[in-house]
């Protein structure tokens, strides 16, 4: 198990300097190339929670999903694993939604009055997925 461990702090260290460089200015005071920077850092941040939760998952022996549908299932199965709250879950499927918006879309398309809220709650669900993984890793 402390194998995983070493992974998902890498994975935190990540996410939390992917964190610090999000600006503290409103987004739509910002130009349309920073805005592209804070949704590619936001996109970061939710890769970096799957891959988290895959490393949790093979901490546990669960398989970890696989074809079109995975990334949802993965947030699906980690409720069913009692890995996440589907509170939780549910305030990651927006950050799945994005990333899944950003992969596909133009820069120019990016609106900062969307991307806002996300950025805007993005470290107090950081915080608590911290929370609710390491509850999993409590008793080994």
């Amino acid at each position: 198990m402390a194998d995983y461990r070493a992974r998902i702090e890498a994975e935190y260290e990540a996410i939390d300097r992917t964190l610090s460089s999000l600006p503290n200015r409103q987004l739509a005071q910002l130009s349309q190339l920073e805005v592209a920077g804070v949704a590619s850092l936001i996109h970061n941040f939710y890769n970096g929670i799957e891959n988290v939760l895959k490393q949790s998952f093979q901490a546990r022996a669960l398989d970890v999903p696989a074809g079109p549908s995975s990334h949802q299932n993965l947030l699906l199965m980690a409720v069913e694993a009692n890995i996440l709250s589907s509170q939780l879950a549910d305030e990651l499927k927006e950050y799945l939604a994005f990333r899944h918006f950003f992969s596909h879309a133009y820069a120019f398309t990016l609106r900062p009055e969307r991307i806002e809220p996300l950025a805007a709650k993005i470290t107090q669900v950081f915080e608590t997925f911290r929370r609710e993984i390491s509850k999993g890793f409590s008793n080994d």
